[in-house]
């Protein structure tokens, strides 16, 4: 079974991140996709390139995905040890690509407020296991427990307070955010 066809492409800028350098104008709605080397890491994209092959390869570059909810680059990303704010220096010595979205600014503020609103939530552990039934089953089943979040998936919810919207918004990897956005990883 493929994927589906990709969607009409929003309209967006892209920069990707080298180690010591850091997005200068972070916008509250817009978001990060990061390249971890941890085994957590790998684990996740080696489930994202059983979705993604061929020439949809690179889009499983992507093993994170972080929530940007200030100008002063502050940031809302979920964790094994849960949701947590920070800031978005603490990606300075990774590559990443910045997606700066299209957004208007009453909508931005309703993005950030809810990505920060979700702090302290626990991370979702039993969506993970439902994204990996449904890739070993080439499933559409997806679950999960209201009050936690999974990285992308906390980005595609706070994504839908805008003008983006996702067939199942916790089971969203970080290869389908880098998909729709158009954001693969570097060749």
């Amino acid at each position: 079974m493929g994927l589906p066809p990709a969607p009409p492409k929003p309209r967006v800028s892209v920069v990707s991140y080298g180690p010591g350098a850091v997005e200068p104008s972070p916008l509250p709605g817009d978001f990060l996709l990061t390249h971890g080397t941890a085994w957590t890491s790998d684990l996740i994209r080696f489930g994202e390139r059983i979705r993604y092959r061929g020439a949809n390869r690179p889009f499983a570059f992507w093993s994170h995905a972080v929530a940007v909810v200030s100008e002063a680059g502050e940031i809302v990303e979920a964790l094994g040890s849960g949701v947590l704010a920070g800031n978005i220096a603490k990606y300075a010595n990774t590559d990443y690509a910045y997606v700066r979205i299209e957004a208007t600014p009453p909508d931005r503020a309703e993005m950030a407020t809810f990505a920060l609103a979700q702090v302290g939530n626990e991370y979702g552990y039993l969506t993970i296991v439902s994204i990996a039934l449904g890739l070993l089953t080439s499933g559409r089943l997806t679950f999960g427990l209201s009050g936690t979040e999974i990285c992308s998936g906390l980005v595609a919810r706070m994504l839908e307070r805008g003008t983006y919207s996702w067939v199942d918004p916790p089971s969203v990897m970080p290869a389908d955010l880098a998909r729709f956005f158009n954001s693969p990883g570097p060749t």
